[in-house]
């Protein structure tokens, strides 16, 4: 196997990770808020302490791992918030898990702008999509898996020691990462030259780009685009992220297994549409080019999860919604690994900071849309409405992918 894809697999295996951590809070919640006394509101604010976390510290850390290379900081960032998942586990307040999760976020924030970094390292130009489609399929592997490892788990030891094992699980995948990657190829024992070559010569980053162009970040309308786009394609990813299971179980009056099976098929599909997107937008790319690559795969995955979000909150049954809603998680993913690839065909040398600074407007979309979401059901127990504004929110991301050039890149001279 070339050592470019050993690479891929440490970050799909982190990837799995990642949405393991984060989406057992969603899994749990019932037994969380029971056992401390939280109402939906007060469990949303829970909920979007670990986004607004992570999107204060996005573009930071994004920025650290251009400056000092993804294995220093990717080992930093699992070994923090493992110790923070740990740490969920003996939360005995409101106050005290609010605090333990935004630290949680703060550790795991930067995590995807830096295994984008080691892509844009380790890849060839023409492989960046399907790399990236890799790490986010992994990432709804790890979202499918929970609810089916997380809830026997639950059974077994009680929600607060599942927290505990997470946090071990994230510690050795940070020992073993730190010993195995270099964050050059060139710098990997026992890789072939051959095989550096292929990197070298087909990746877009050059070596002395090493300056972040912050001012020009700033003022680059692409950029601004694709973090309005991210922000509220976001809407809809923290729904199934924070609230799917309080939807299912308490909006739709589904069993607990019920619930398990409709997140685990949501995330399943949204593999499937991570696989799909990133290897149609690199075919379409070779095809016709950079921009229709990038854009058709993006417009027509945000405009159809659109349009299955609206009929998932007017449909009167059941099932039909589960089924529709995980529709909705295969249709949005086709757009998730382009977003990043189009972080990479931007920002060269700084993907990690554009990716950063993408993902940082993308978790603010999922702090407002966490606190949104519990707040109306607390109020109205009307648990679809907030369905019917996250589908306005993709229907506008998918409209902004016309405005976005992936073939525009960030022109460091004017930095």
């Amino acid at each position: 196997m070339k050592y470019r894809y050993r690479a891929l697999a440490f970050l799909f295996a982190l990837s799995i990770i990642t949405f393991l951590d984060r989406v057992c809070m969603n899994v749990v919640s019932k037994y969380v808020k029971a056992d401390l006394g939280l109402n939906n509101e007060e469990f949303g604010w829970i909920l979007g302490a670990f986004s607004l976390a992570y999107a204060l510290f996005e573009i930071p850390t994004g920025a650290m791992g251009d400056s000092i290379g993804p294995r220093r900081v990717l080992t930093r960032v699992v070994l923090w918030w493992s110790g923070f998942t740990a740490l969920t586990g003996t939360a005995f307040s409101f106050i005290y898990l609010l605090v333990v999760r935004f630290l949680f976020g703060v550790g795991e924030a930067g995590a995807y702008p830096n295994a984008t970094i080691a892509i844009s390292r380790w890849f060839p130009a023409v492989e960046i999509g399907r790399a990236q489609s890799v790490i986010w399929a992994a990432g709804r592997i790890g979202g499918a898996l929970t609810p089916l490892l997380v809830i026997p788990l639950v059974h077994a030891v009680g929600w607060r020691w599942s927290f505990v094992v997470l946090g071990v699980v994230g510690g050795v995948w940070a020992l073993a990462w730190y010993a195995w990657f270099r964050d050059e190829p060139a710098e990997k024992e026992g890789i072939s030259v051959e095989e550096v070559e292929e990197i070298e010569t087909g990746r877009n980053i050059k070596r002395a780009d090493h300056a972040i162009p912050w001012k020009t970040i700033i003022l680059n309308p692409d950029i601004w685009a694709l973090m309005l786009m991210c922000h509220l394609f976001f809407y809809g990813a923290y729904f199934f992220t924070n609230w799917s299971s309080t939807y299912f179980q308490e909006g739709r009056g589904m069993t607990e297994d019920q619930s398990k099976n409709f997140i685990s098929l949501s995330y399943f599909l949204g593999a499937i549409g991570c696989v799909v997107g990133g290897l149609l937008s690199d075919f379409l790319t070779k095809k016709y080019g950079l921009k229709i690559g990038r854009r058709a795969v993006a417009i027509t995955g945000l405009g159809l999860s659109s349009i299955f979000f609206l009929a998932a909150g007017l449909t009167p049954d059941n099932q039909l919604a589960g089924y529709l809603l995980a529709i909705c998680v295969l249709t949005k993913d086709l757009a998730l690994p382009v977003s990043f690839a189009v972080c990479v065909d931007i920002g060269k040398r700084n993907a990690g900071t554009v990716a950063g600074s993408m993902n940082f407007a993308g978790q603010m979309g999922g702090f407002f849309i966490t606190i949104i979401f519990g707040s109306v059901v607390e109020s109205t127990k009307n648990f679809n409405i907030p369905l019917y504004l996250i589908s306005g929110c993709l229907f506008v991301a998918a409209l902004l992918w016309f405005k976005i050039d992936p073939t525009k890149t960030v022109d460091l001279k004017k930095a």
